[in-house]
């Protein structure tokens, strides 16, 4: 380098220096007196002069020149300490950010550059992160090239930069610079650009092997760093799923406690006044049969129509605990009768449909009742719907739309009966989406995965 040529010549000036004054001492010392006029003598004490000097001149001048650099380096570390300070580095819990900003301190420093930039690969777009000093610069397409190609053409110059990232060298006609690609296991993570004054010293081999290097540990962390991030993405969704289970289970207990009631509300007010009211009048109806067997017979007649009430009631019962047409017929038989009670036009789309696990089929049954009702509440008089149903790779799916006033999904949010469906599915591993906007109707969709929907 440069200053390295300076410190060379001054080294060579001092050993000559020194040569030539010990090399007089040497003619004295040879000659036995200081020279004069004399020819034996002046031949005598050059050769004896030249000859101490070349010798003193090859031992002083590497030594000088040594001490010279030590001098001038005496603070500085080499380009090879400098990737063994950032491997040090990384293996201690340091956060990413200021781990690379770190690096490119001491490189700049260490190297004397002007500047280093680290560039972070962001779909197709190394965008500006992270340097020493801090820069703002417009982040640069790779449109026109592939990644795995910067990673294959290693170190950079200029004449790569011009002809595939001109961006990189606005502004750098005065620099020397030098761009080494961030890469893990082959795959980019970004870049690192280093820069330095043309006033200074080019890039020696040592440095831009140090700079490879240090632009390679630093790929392998920001790899390093992108996994941890997913696997903490990961964990943290895991953790979301199973609180969710855990309140999905909450209400189901709740719902399933709330629904033992309602059966027992519904047979204590409805099947069982029935079964009382029958057995009051077969006792009235025993008395009278004597004495006014007329009335006695009247009232046997209406036992008839009072045992019909009692098995309607506790037909309609059953039909909210478990449809007999569905456990007997399947899916599209207790879905078609389900429309016919609805109180909008409602069309099923079943045909075909094989028969799946019973809880499946509950599940599918129960969520498009749910949606069959809520859409007669609120899509309005004069909306449609339409039940479909069916088998997409082994998986069961539903749909429920209607083509009503619809509503903001996101503004309003989703009430019971859609936590009911999501408790659900979601007990058999199912998903469920919700499609709304005010006037476009609404749109309830239901997947059971092939696991849980097999017979």
């Amino acid at each position: 380098m440069r200053r390295h040529r300076v410190i060379a010549g001054l080294s060579w000036l001092v050993g000559l220096s020194v040569a030539v004054i010990v090399a007089g001492m040497a003619a004295v010392v040879v000659g036995g007196r200081v020279p004069t006029e004399e020819r034996w003598s002046s031949v005598l004490a050059l050769l004896a002069g030249v000859a101490v000097a070349s010798a003193l001149l090859r031992w002083l001048q590497p030594r000088i020149q040594a001490a010279g650099l030590r001098v001038f380096h005496r603070d500085r570390p080499s380009p090879e300490d400098l990737a063994r300070g950032l491997a040090g580095r990384m293996s201690r819990a340091i956060p990413l950010d200021e781990l690379v900003l770190q690096a490119a301190e001491a490189m700049r420093s260490g190297l004397r550059l002007r500047a280093v930039e680290v560039w972070r690969l962001r779909n197709e777009t190394l965008q500006p992160w992270l340097g020493d000093p801090d820069f703002h610069r417009e982040p640069v397409s790779l449109a026109g090239v592939a990644p795995a190609a910067i990673v294959q053409a290693g170190l950079s110059g200029h004449g790569w930069m011009q002809v595939w990232l001109p961006e990189m060298l606005e502004g750098r006609e005065d620099a020397y610079v030098r761009l080494a690609p961030m890469a893990s296991a082959g795959e980019l993570q970004g870049v690192v650009v280093f820069e330095r004054a043309v006033e200074s010293d080019p890039f020696t081999p040592e440095e831009e092997r140090a700079v490879v290097e240090v632009a390679r540990q630093l790929g392998v962390a920001l790899h390093n760093a992108t996994l941890d991030s997913a696997l903490q993405a990961s964990l943290d969704e895991v953790r979301r799923q199973a609180e969710e289970i855990r309140a999905s289970r909450a209400r189901i207990v709740s719902s399933a406690d709330e629904a033992r009631r309602t059966i027992e509300r519904n047979l204590h007010d409805g099947a069982q006044q029935h079964v009382v009211a029958l057995g009051i009048k077969v006792k009235l109806a025993r008395t009278l049969l004597d004495r006014e067997p007329a009335r006695a017979a009247g009232m046997l007649d209406d036992l008839g129509s009072a045992v019909d009430d009692a098995l309607q009631e506790l037909r309609d019962l059953a039909h909210g605990i478990y449809p007999p047409l569905l456990a007997d017929q399947g899916l599209a038989a207790a879905l078609q009768a389900a429309a016919q009670r609805a109180p909008l036009p409602t069309g099923v789309d079943a045909d075909g449909l094989a028969r799946y696990a019973p809880e499946a089929e509950a599940t599918v049954y129960f969520c498009a009742l749910e949606a069959l009702q809520n859409a007669g509440k609120y899509a309005g008089e004069d909306a449609s719907i339409t039940i479909a149903v069916r088998a997409d790779d082994g998986a069961l799916v539903f749909t429920v739309a209607d083509d009503g006033t619809g509503f903001d999904v996101h503004g309003k949010g989703l009430g019971a009966g859609f936590t009911n469906m999501l408790d659900r599915l979601g007990a058999l591993g199912g998903t469920l989406r919700v499609e709304s906007a005010p006037g476009k109707g609404t749109r309830v969709t239901g997947v059971l995965p092939a696991a849980a929907a097999e017979d």
